[in-house]
């Protein structure tokens, strides 16, 4: 099926074709016919989809059958994302397809200046992509008017919830007076998910192509099991002896990130950075390096999860296994993306191995284990025993949130009082 047959202008489907897009992906069957319809839209599809399309062209195609004049701080269309890296994919990937179009987007984030986002606010926006937590600072400052919001977009919502984005999100819908057509994607579903499409979604239509909390088909699981102290060591040999030119590694810790940097590049692997504590320019310059080839591995902690579309990238490591079995959907949905081949190793020590459990079982499939010569773990089997037989640990829960810290927490406080409050005084001016 073809974008042309989904009556798109001709502007789009050229710029569409320059972009290589040729035939709708599943999700993009589903869920563009509904939009254009002006439906609510729920639905579950995992990273590397198409899903940026499927709920971006129809929104794009609304707006030049129906042209309005901007003003100062209006936006007629909003889609939240949790992360930057996600948040300005997406803003890159609308501006390719509104390339021949008369249509303005521009991206909200944090780790960049709040007086030039300012200045993109104030012309007034066609499509605003922003994090939940900067785009409340410009609320505050009333640098951004969702009095006539047309649209309103959810991506990777599962994950703005994982990160405590759910009181900012509350917010934000608090200062939405209009009902826009509003659409929810998320690769994973929880209760909470549940709740939150119940109360924001209207009559919505539900789309799914793939199980629930599914991974790809395209992508090849394994484990290696191995002790703490060994993974480094493991990662270098496997790099070398497969002879693997393009490596993600996720690990759950800033400083481990930093150390396993200095010692691949000891062992002679160029490797890159990509964390919170870098500045949006030198994660940047990470990843294009990555791309680029000019760098081997590119080690992220999970703030790198979402928003990296790295095109044919075949391998995702899993240094540490992360805090939510959630989050392996995540991660290695950087790989096997569009139909192809790709790889996600795990390395998985003897006290992670509740959390393999837990992930095998979201995915509904046993990993491959691969036990390398020499690296064995000390006491592994005693711990697998223990682990299938006792109930204690059988039916141990995993972490239902990732932690943040105090002072953003402070923060996010302070600016849902400061949002509160302008509502209050709104509704006595009216």
């Amino acid at each position: 099926m073809s974008f042309a047959s989904q009556s798109f202008s001709p502007e789009i489907v050229r710029a569409l074709t320059e972009c290589g897009y040729e035939k709708l992906t599943p999700i993009q069957q589903q869920a563009i016919p509904h939009a254009r319809r002006g439906h609510d839209i729920l639905a579950n599809a995992q990273t590397g989809t198409g899903k940026t399309a499927a709920f971006s062209l129809p929104i794009i195609q609304q707006i030049c059958d129906n042209p309005k004049q901007r003003s100062r701080f209006n936006v007629r269309a909003l889609i939240l994302a949790p992360t930057r890296e996600l948040a300005a994919q997406i803003a890159k990937n609308i501006e390719d397809y509104t390339k021949y179009v008369s249509i303005n987007v521009a991206a909200i984030y944090g780790g960049t200046k709040m007086a030039s986002q300012e200045k993109k606010l104030e012309q007034g926006l066609d499509i605003l992509v922003a994090t939940p937590g900067r785009l409340l600072e410009h609320m505050e400052l009333n640098n951004v008017s969702l009095a006539n919001l047309e649209f309103l977009v959810f991506d990777e919502a599962d994950r703005m919830l994982d990160m405590g984005f759910i009181s900012d999100i509350r917010m934000i819908m608090n200062d939405i007076r209009t009902q826009p057509q509003t659409m929810l994607f998320s690769a994973t579903f929880s209760s909470q998910m549940n709740k939150l499409s119940n109360e924001i979604l209207r009559k919505p239509k539900r789309i799914s192509v793939s199980p629930e909390n599914a991974t790809a088909e395209t992508v090849a699981h394994v484990v290696y099991p191995v002790d703490d102290d060994r993974k480094r060591e493991l990662l270098s040999e496997l790099i070398g002896k497969k002879n693997w030119q393009q490596v993600l590694v996720f690990v759950n810790y800033k400083e481990t990130a930093n150390d396993l940097v200095k010692e691949l590049k000891l062992d002679g692997i160029k490797a890159v950075l990509c964390h919170g504590d870098k500045a949006q320019s030198a994660r940047r310059r990470a990843l294009d390096e990555f791309k680029e080839g000019k760098a081997r591995v590119m080690v992220a902690t999970e703030v790198a999860a979402r928003g990296l579309d790295i095109q044919g990238l075949p391998h995702v490591v899993n240094y540490d296994m992360p805090f939510l079995a959630e989050d392996y959907v995540h991660r290695i949905g950087r790989t096997g993306r569009a139909g192809q081949q790709g790889h996600a190793v795990s390395f998985v020590s003897r006290e992670e191995e509740l959390t393999l459990v837990q992930v095998e079982k979201l995915i509904r499939q046993r990993i491959r284990r691969i036990q390398l010569a020499g690296y064995e773990p000390a006491n592994r089997d005693a711990l697998l025993h223990k682990m299938h037989t006792k109930s204690a640990f059988k039916d141990r829960q995993g972490r239902t949130n990732n932690p943040t810290d105090q002072s953003d927490a402070e923060r996010r406080a302070r600016l849902r009082r400061a949002v509160l409050n302008k509502s209050k005084i709104t509704k006595l001016k009216k």
